[in-house]
């Protein structure tokens, strides 16, 4: 499926503004149509594994509105796997543009309490429609050691070595465990949790790495927006102005928020002049589906 992806480039923004430092921007959004970002990085380690153990069938988790959901569809579908998501919540009478682009990739979808889900409770009626050997599971968001193996590949992309900072949006933890273990001690990796609250992600992220990496990082709480898809007038409007300058385009869930944190950091003057950051664009715009029609300036 390699076969399928662009090399990802490096935008440089830094003519764009004014500051002192050199900001560039890891295009992972334009690496697949469906499979962008960071989500190819960290299913690829998985999809060896299941294939190297024969399993057709990989099963994941995620909500209604889930990059790693419609990606794992995608990227079982063009390899020729099958797919199942369990999915957090009851099934909504209007599905989500996540959800249906799963389907139409061929995942089957179930739906289990929030209870269930935090259990990672695999519904019977699984096992009774498919073949329990046939099974892979790959943990949601791809958190894990392969996860992580995988992630680790994104800044040996392009020459990252010379950038002093790293920022990234978090969701589950991997793909920034994957930038801190393949980062060189004088860089510093900053990582901007989506979900309010979320403050197990420390030691979460903490163990998927070893122990001279379990300090090189920072987590920056603030910039949430009230939670996992949430949103404010802010943050839209800082997403239509970076659009407007750069012409990328970022999502609420993840990438809006980062580059967010970014810029409010760089007004702040919290980064050393001749600081070079790299921001990496984690791709998968659906968050954005749920906006109404004009509200950013950008499909």
């Amino acid at each position: 499926m390699s076969s399928l992806f662009v090399q990802p480039r490096v935008d440089s923004i830094s003519s764009f503004y004014s500051f002192p430092q050199t900001i560039d921007v890891l295009r992972l959004d334009l690496l697949h149509p469906v499979v962008s970002g960071n989500k190819w990085f960290k299913l690829k380690e998985y999809i060896k594994a299941a294939k190297a153990e024969a399993k057709t069938t990989l099963l994941t988790f995620g909500g209604a509105y889930s990059n790693h959901i419609v990606a794992t569809a995608a990227a079982t579908h063009f390899i020729g796997l099958k797919s199942i998501g369990i999915i957090r919540g009851e099934e909504p009478k209007m599905p989500s543009h996540t959800l249906l682009a799963a389907k139409n990739y061929g995942m089957q979808l179930y739906f289990v309490s929030r209870e269930e889900y935090r259990n990672k409770s695999v519904p019977r009626q699984v096992f009774a429609e498919h073949d329990a050997e046939s099974i892979y599971t790959l943990p949601e968001g791809g958190y894990g050691a392969l996860g992580v193996q995988g992630a680790s590949d994104i800044l040996y992309q392009n020459e990252t070595n010379f950038y002093t900072h790293i920022l990234c949006a978090v969701g589950t933890g991997t793909t920034l465990a994957g930038l801190i273990k393949a980062s060189l001690p004088q860089q510093k990796v900053i990582g901007v949790p989506v979900l309010k609250n979320a403050f197990s992600l420390q030691q979460e992220i903490q163990n998927l790495l070893t122990q001279e990496k379990q300090d090189a990082f920072e987590l920056l709480w603030d910039y949430h927006f009230g939670g996992y898809a949430k949103y404010t007038a802010d943050l839209l409007n800082f997403m239509n102005e970076f659009y407007g300058q750069t012409n990328i385009p970022t999502d609420l869930v993840y990438t809006g928020k980062a580059f967010f944190a970014a810029f409010n950091l760089l007004k702040k003057a919290c980064f050393p002049p001749g600081s070079r950051l790299l921001l990496i664009h984690t791709g998968g715009l659906q968050g954005n589906a749920s906006l109404k029609k004009g509200t950013l300036i950008f499909d």
